[in-house]
């Protein structure tokens, strides 16, 4: 009986294929811990998209050494203003605070009052902040003042502070090149 199954398994011996005649299965490759990219994604339509923000453009008629320059200036300029903008959003809001409640003061002296005691506050508040600004960063702040309330600097401090503490400020600011009076 032995010998009948092994002939008859004999003819498909042949057609049986071993392992290693097949060709080897190509191996994973070994990712390692700095292999994997992380991108930002962005959804659009249902879609994932790689996402990545790209550095500016400059595109100007300008040689390379006044682009430059004129490069220089912006970041200056866009430096600045985020140093500043935050001071003239909060003198913004307290102008505004003071105005409407310098509405319902009828007092002259009252007036005054209030005035001396919110301008003490602002003292102490920021006046080690602001000392540290730059002559370019006050300027800045005077135009960003200027924008936000409407009022230049001059006419605010003559309203607030008088006529003759105004042109003192005035005459002062004019030594450093700068003019409150325009307020640009």
């Amino acid at each position: 009986m032995y010998r009948l199954v092994l002939l008859l398994l004999l003819p498909f011996a042949g057609l049986a294929q071993t392992t290693d005649s097949l060709p080897p299965k190509p191996k994973a490759p070994a990712w390692g811990p700095n292999d994997t990219i992380i991108v930002n994604i962005i959804t659009y339509q249902g879609e994932v998209i790689p996402y990545r923000e790209l550095e500016n453009v400059w595109v100007s008629n300008l040689k390379g050494d006044a682009l430059a320059i004129a490069i220089e200036k912006y970041n200056r300029l866009r430096n600045a203003v985020y140093v500043t903008y935050p001071y003239a959003r909060t003198a913004a809001v307290t102008i505004n605070d003071v105005n409407a409640h310098l509405q319902t003061i009828k007092d002259k002296t009252a007036r005054k009052a209030y005035i001396k005691t919110r301008e003490k506050e602002l003292k102490q508040k920021f006046s080690d902040p602001l000392s540290n600004l730059s002559v370019y960063q006050g300027k800045v702040l005077m135009k960003l003042i200027n924008r936000q309330t409407g009022n230049n600097c001059y006419e605010l401090i003559k309203e607030y502070r008088g006529g003759l503490s105004a042109r003192a400020y005035q005459t002062v600011a004019f030594f450093f090149q700068q003019q409150p009076e325009a307020g640009l």
